[in-house]
This record gives C-alpha cells, sequence and structure tokens, in this order.
C-alpha cells in the first residue's frame, strides 16, 4: 500500500510517499523560509499564495523520486488540522482535487499527530512501548503516552506559547534572522549558559508548559543591558542562558512523564528536536539518573521540520481515537 501525504499547514510546500513498511520513498519539501524572511515570520496570505504556485512541481517531484505514477496510490492524507487556515485550505483543495481526478481517497488527519509518531519513519526496529513522546514547534508543544500504534493519550501542553515560538521571538530581540532556532543555537556556542539566571517556566505543573513569561523575562534582560551599552558583548550569554532555561525545562518535564509511566522509551518529535543542545541534555539527564529509557529523535532533519512523510505515515495507522482523522470524500 502506497500513502501520498501532503503538508501545507505553515510555510513548507511538501509532498511524500511512504509505503505500509513506513519507508519513505520520497519526501519533497519546498521551503518559503527566504520569502519569509524578508518579514521576519510567516504572513499567511503570502504563505497560502506560494503553496498555491508550488503543489504541482512538488508532486511531479515527489512521484519521480518515488519511482511511481499516480495510478499507484491507494490512498492520499493531508494536513487539515491545526495550522494557518489559508494555507490548510490550499492543501485539502489540492488534495480533493488529486482524489477526484484519479478516484483515490482522501483522508484529512491532524498535524500535530504526524510529528508524534515521526520516529517511526525509516526505522527498522520494534518500538518499545510505552513511550513519551515531546513535541515542540513554533506553533505547538505537547507530552503524549503512546501505548501501542493505535492508542496515543495528550498528558500536557503549551498554556500560552510554544518553545519553538519563543525561541523565534527571542532571536527577532537580539536582531537575529528568521528562523530564530538554529540562529540562538549558533550564537548559544559562544556564550556561557550559567552568566544569567532565568527562571524555570511554570516549574509547578509538571507536564504543562508556559514560555510568555520567559519571553518577558529575557526581553528585559536585553532591555536592560541596552540600557547600560553592553548588549552587543552579553548577546551570546543572553542566547546561551536563555536556550539552557528552555531546554532545561522541556528535557525535565519529558522524563518526569517518561517515570510516571514507566516508560520504555522517550522521543523528541517536531522542529525543535533538531536542537542539539536539548537533545544532549535529555541525553545527560537519562544518565545521570541511570534511567533504563531509549532516546528517540526523527533520524532525517526533514522529519524534525514539517514535511509530509509524517502526514502520509498516518494514514498507515488506524487510530482508535476517531477524532484523530477526518474523512474529506471527493465528489
Amino acid at each position: 500500500m502506497l500513502v501520498l501525504g501532503i503538508e501545507s499547514s505553515c510555510d513548507e510546500t511538501a509532498i511524500a510517499i511512504v509505503n505500509q513498511k513506513f519507508e519513505v520513498l520520497s519526501n519533497v519539501i519546498a521551503s518559503q523560509i527566504l520569502d519569509h524572511q524578508k518579514t521576519m515570520g510567516v504572513v499567511p496570505e503570502t504563505a497560502a499564495r506560494l503553496h498555491v504556485s508550488k503543489f504541482d512541481p512538488v508532486l511531479k517531484k515527489a512521484l519521480n523520486e518515488a519511482g511511481v505514477t499516480m495510478k499507484d496510490i491507494d490512498l492520499i492524507t493531508v494536513s487539515n488540522r491545526p495550522g494557518l487556515i489559508g494555507c490548510l485550505v490550499t492543501g485539502c483543495t489540492f488534495a480533493s482535487t488529486l482524489g477526484l481526478i484519479h478516484n483515490i481517497p482522501v483522508v484529512g488527519v491532524n498535524h500535530k499527530l504526524g510529528h508524534v509518531y515521526s520516529c517511526l519513519l525509516d526505522l527498522k526496529e520494534e518500538i518499545e512501548f510505552p513511550v513519551v513522546v515531546l513535541s515542540v514547534s513554533g506553533g505547538h508543544n505537547e507530552l503524549y503516552l503512546i501505548n501501542s500504534l493505535n492508542e496515543y493519550k495528550e498528558l500536557g501542553k503549551t498554556l500560552d506559547d510554544a518553545a519553538g515560538e519563543c525561541y523565534d521571538k527571542v532571536a527577532k530581540m537580539l536582531g537575529l534572522k528568521y528562523p530564530g532556532g538554529p540562529e540562538i543555537s549558533r550564537l548559544a556556542e559562544f556564550g556561557d549558559s550559567k552568566s544569567i539566571k532565568f527562571p524555570d517556566p511554570l516549574p509547578h505543573q509538571k507536564m504543562n508548559f508556559s514560555f510568555s513569561g520567559l519571553k518577558t523575562n529575557v526581553k528585559n534582560k536585553i532591555q536592560e543591558f541596552a540600557e547600560n551599552g553592553n548588549l552587543e558583548s552579553n548577546k551570546a550569554n543572553i542566547a546561551s542562558s536563555f536556550q539552557y532555561a528552555i531546554n532545561h525545562n522541556l528535557s525535565k518535564k519529558l522524563l518526569y512523564a517518561a517515570t510516571q509511566f514507566n516508560s520504555n522509551e522517550v522521543h523528541l518529535v517536531g522542529g525543535v528536536s533538531a536542537n542539539k543542545n536539548l537533545r544532549s541534555m535529555i541525553l545527560e539527564k537519562i544518565q545521570k539518573k541511570n534511567l533504563k529509557i531509549k532516546f528517540r529523535h526523527p533520524l532525517n532533519f526533514n522529519f524534525c521540520t514539517d514535511n509530509a512523510a509524517m502526514i502520509a505515515l498516518l494514514g498507515h495507522l488506524k487510530l482508535d481515537n476517531q477524532k484523530a482523522q477526518s474523512v474529506i470524500i471527493p465528489q
């Protein structure tokens, strides 16, 4: 069985083809980063228009790389929530049109669940359940418990801003390029993570997150340095201390949930899962606490950020929770 996935929930136009073994035959992503760097963030209408212009060439490339035609596709899956509404509409319209033309069923899937299961892509070994998953992206931030391939439960979520959004906003405050996560990480390498003690966000809620207060603290510290005329010389220290504060909070709550539910594995997924400091911090804490827990993150960088392979993967999973999928039937 071959599933063709379509992803357009934000600023990536992506189409992928995945087989029943969760092997990725193609995963084509057309990035809009250069367009949105001009505005230091995603403008929804601009993103939606760019999707429309890129779907056809991305589809052709995905089919060519997989060595298949539309006649070989058994199912089309498309992100239909959550995301920027105009971007979602373009993806669902394109998917429905493809389904109608080629007489292929089309299923709308939850973009967030694509991230949750993304460690399965191209994986050659069995997952040891139960698994606790930390999903960290620009628009969402959750903890999940997965007991099997078709059983998941949300344990906690951000009560305001997501960690990825916080990275982007702090980067903008420091005058860095968009997207902010990689820029903060690069700058942090030249700073001292212990030089500034930022507060631990929402410490009394063990599995929920809140990063709006941390953003405010960083903003105030930047303003303080600017007023004293020494902001430039402290940018690396701010970036390093901020990264430590947010990654310490994320890793601490992930491992707390893992111990509470006797997890055999912990998975880090989403755009922020590409952050090397966060990965190393999780491993360090597992080793320091002598936990018998396996740590995984997506095998490929392109599986961390928004992509269509994870959307196609959901077409192979039979999820018990019917809220996970809603069928789009071509008319």
